[in-house]
């Protein structure tokens, strides 16, 4: 897992968003990282134990350490109902879904990751409950049942009809805001994820043995070219 990517990295992950979400993604969510979110989680239990006299918040570090503390798969929900988390399962693998070179948003474990996030950023817990609530009822107005519990189908066309700022109702306005505030959660947790960066194909810093120079792909994508010789 990593930090924040390189500014090119990041060009990468904004390509893939635009490719998987048929939508640019905006800048990764704000605050705290992935990262930085599990390693205050870490911080805090040991402080917590210190505080104690003890370490009975080692275990709890440690299970940070091994990728199985909250905000990791498999974890104990924390804020989210069992029905909501559902639904954020649902709308993250819309969002960003299993291809042919790599999993889905709920393979890399952004359900539980906005799981965490939401339960230490109080400011943000209103718009997500009250988002996720605005969904099952415009899914109730339209086809009488939850969001979840729609078709494929159905779930898209509200999907459709909240996904483009410029394009959406004025009385959809609120499932404008939830979404968008949703779609860069699940962005921000998914190419932070170590299943994100390998999607990323991110090579990071490492040492070159040649330069032949910048890639053809990346020169025609820049619109440069090398010049050529007299």
């Amino acid at each position: 897992m990593s930090d924040h990517v390189s500014d090119r990295a990041s060009d990468r992950a904004s390509d893939r968003a635009s490719d998987r979400t048929r939508d640019r993604m905006r800048d990764v969510v704000s605050g705290l990282t992935r990262r930085e979110a599990v390693g205050l989680m870490a911080l805090t239990a040991v402080a917590a134990a210190c505080s104690r006299g003890g370490a009975p918040g080692a275990d709890s570090a440690a299970a940070v350490a091994r990728g199985t503390g909250p905000g990791f798969p498999g974890a104990p929900l924390q804020f989210f109902t069992a029905h909501e988390m559902e639904t954020v399962r649902v709308l993250a693998d819309i969002i960003i879904p299993k291809d042919d070179r790599s999993g889905s948003a709920t393979d890399a474990g952004v359900p539980e990751f906005m799981d965490f996030m939401m339960n230490e950023r109080e400011s943000a817990r209103p718009g997500m409950r009250g988002g996720l609530a605005w969904l099952d009822r415009e899914c109730q107005d339209r086809f009488a049942k939850t969001f979840v519990a729609c078709s494929a189908a159905e779930r898209l066309a509200v999907v459709e009809d909240i996904a483009w700022p410029e394009r959406a109702r004025p009385e959809l306005s609120h499932g404008v805001a939830f979404f968008s505030a949703f779609r860069d959660l699940t962005a921000g947790g998914f190419w932070s994820s170590r299943m994100g960066v390998e999607d990323l194909q991110y090579l990071g810093n490492r040492p070159q043995t040649a330069w032949d120079g910048c890639p053809p792909p990346a020169l025609v994508k820049l619109g440069v070219r090398y010049p050529t010789s007299a």
